[in-house]
């Protein structure tokens, strides 16, 4: 387990550690003003000497976009379905659908503020529509990619297309569900800060905001890093979901490097 964790994840690992030294080795050989660019220990001091001021910013762009994901995937789910079960709804909606996304969602966010007000509700919007799209195409892919095998003997049983959609189908999408939320994990957190942006009481995009206007650009760089990190841990979270509720699945993609 050890081996393969190194194998997977050890060249990043080394990549980004020596990305950071050369960072650090730049700063203060070229004695760089933390003004423009911080070094990376002063971006940890940083956070450590803050945080007791970033983590409410972190936990009210954490509820933003936890409060987004969920929303995104209730909708995400329902007009996968819809897709699935109408073939004439599928023609219709899923090119629109795919249009949808040539439509910058951070120009949406200034409409929203003056619509709704800066209170949570926007935020929330915004990174479901991050979330929305992801989610809704990898789940209508994956219910339309269900093994034709299953459902013609589910047919010879004369099963319902109700029967079929929950005993093939569903089960089939979740690899693809869970793909698409992965996706849609660190798609949500740029979200939320895109919506705080706009405006904002807390949060972590009006954190940055202030921290630019002040010039503390050094805080600025510590919310980014934060950021990452949520996004990262969202990201991990999900996946770990996933090897719960579909160990299944996993088994036989083990099964499969393994031959």
């Amino acid at each position: 387990m050890k081996l393969r964790w190194l194998a997977g994840y050890g060249p990043a690992f080394v990549l980004g550690v020596t990305l950071l030294a050369f960072w650090e080795l730049y700063v203060r050989a070229g004695q760089i003003s933390s003004q423009v660019l911080p070094s990376p220990t002063a971006i940890i001091q940083a956070l450590i000497e803050h945080w007791d001021v970033i983590s409410i910013h972190t936990m009210q762009t954490l509820l933003e976009t936890v409060l987004g994901m969920a929303v995104a995937i209730v909708f995400g789910l329902i007009l996968a379905i819809t897709l699935e079960i109408s073939r004439w709804s599928r023609r219709a909606v899923y090119p629109l659908l795919v249009i949808s996304q040539t439509i910058p969602i951070i120009a949406l966010a200034p409409l929203l503020l003056i619509w709704f007000g800066i209170d949570l509700g926007p935020k929330v919007f915004v990174v479901a529509l991050y979330c929305f799209f992801p989610i809704a195409v990898a789940c209508a892919d994956g219910l339309a990619d269900a093994e034709p095998e299953l459902i013609n003997l589910l047919k010879s049983m004369h099963a319902s297309r109700w029967q079929i959609l929950w005993l093939v189908r569903l089960p089939g999408a979740m690899p693809s569900f869970f793909s698409g939320l992965r996706i849609a994990a660190t798609y949500g957190v740029t979200g939320a800060i895109f919506g705080e942006y706009v405006g904002a009481y807390q949060g972590l995009g009006i954190y940055m905001q202030l921290s630019v206007n002040s010039h503390a650009i050094v805080l600025v760089f510590a919310a980014i890093l934060v950021t990452a990190v949520l996004s990262l841990l969202l990201f991990g979270l999900v996946s770990l979901i996933e090897r719960i509720a579909l160990p299944w699945y996993h088994g036989t993609v083990i099964e499969r490097k393994l031959s």
